[in-house]
């Protein structure tokens, strides 16, 4: 089924001025913002800018074992044959791994780690399930950039996501530093939608995932955001978390060091805000990329349970 109207008419013919969001950032009420983990001064931060980070939010420890996992993704020829497995342009090196959490047992039970569950609920004011998790690669030397989006205007028109009620959690597995093209993010873009130009190819997906073209916002409107509100970059070790919002516009750079950079992605929706037909007319992409069979909240799992 659709919204009988769509409120972020985006992918069209000619160029529409970008407009002030309609959503709340944090969707919590008086009570929820109280009760959470979250202080009142990080949910004005999130408010603010977007976004939040944490450095060293899981021990290193607690990560070696993710990281060991994942270097055996890398080794493992059967999963780059595999849909959900996205190589670089032209070449043999993965770029991103998506629906980890349906690979790897312990991945998916990452998703339900009480610590990240209760902050995810308190700003989104609801219960959650995942709607998309992946691993970016970018190998030293080799790892390409990723052009500067909303997650939120994909999701939108190629997922028919109706509203702006999800966020990401971005775990860094090998350490983000400014030479290996960390995340970076526009403070105070999610204020605003930005309607991109060009209509959807059907399968567009799988160009996208390789290097994305349609749904990338203008020149002119990334400047106006930059020079309004400058550029982040989060960097952390092995273990540190960047929250963010799902209109808040970011990307990252090619990796010109020789350290790999490896970052998970935990994309978690309202389950008030579950997927309608694309809002662009196409069909909808696979499950991989946007969860249509398994709606049910998520429930957290004791910590002591992972391994």
């Amino acid at each position: 089924m659709r919204d009988t109207q769509d409120l972020f008419p985006t992918r069209l013919e000619r160029k529409l001025d970008m407009f002030e969001r309609i959503d709340p950032v944090v969707h919590s009420d008086d009570e929820q913002r109280v009760d959470g983990p979250l202080s009142q001064k990080e949910l004005d931060e999130f408010e603010v800018k977007g976004f939040l980070s944490f450095e060293n939010f899981f021990d290193r420890e607690e990560m070696q074992a993710f990281i060991q996992e994942l270097r055996e993704y890398e080794d493992d020829e059967d999963l780059k044959l595999s849909e959900g497995a996205v190589l670089e342009p032209g070449k043999q090196e993965i770029r991103s791994i998506f629906g980890i959490h349906s690979i790897s047992d312990r991945f998916s039970r990452l998703t339900r780690d009480p610590r990240l569950l209760a902050m995810v609920q308190q700003i989104l004011g609801s219960d959650v399930y995942i709607h998309q998790s992946r691993i970016n690669y970018k190998p030293g030397f080799k790892g390409k950039g990723f052009n500067w989006h909303s997650d939120f205007e994909t999701w939108h028109s190629e997922d028919g996501m109706p509203r702006m009620r999800s966020l990401s959690c971005s775990i860094i597995l090998t350490d983000n530093g400014e030479f290996n093209g960390p995340l970076m993010l526009i403070p105070g873009s999610h204020k605003y939608f930005i309607p991109c130009v060009g209509r959807t190819p059907e399968d567009n997906y799988k160009e996208s995932l390789k290097s994305q073209e349609i749904g990338v916002p203008d020149a002119a409107s990334l400047k106006s955001m930059m020079m309004k509100n400058g550029i982040e970059a989060p960097k952390g070790d092995s273990g540190s978390l960047v929250m963010f919002e799902c209109n808040t516009l970011h990307g990252s750079n090619i990796n010109m060091s020789c350290w790999p950079r490896s970052n998970l992605f935990f994309v978690y929706n309202s389950v008030e805000n579950t997927l309608h037909d694309p809002y662009c007319g196409n069909k909808p992409r696979p499950e991989f990329l946007a969860a249509r069979k398994d709606w049910d909240p998520l429930k957290p799992v004791d910590a002591n349970k992972r391994s």
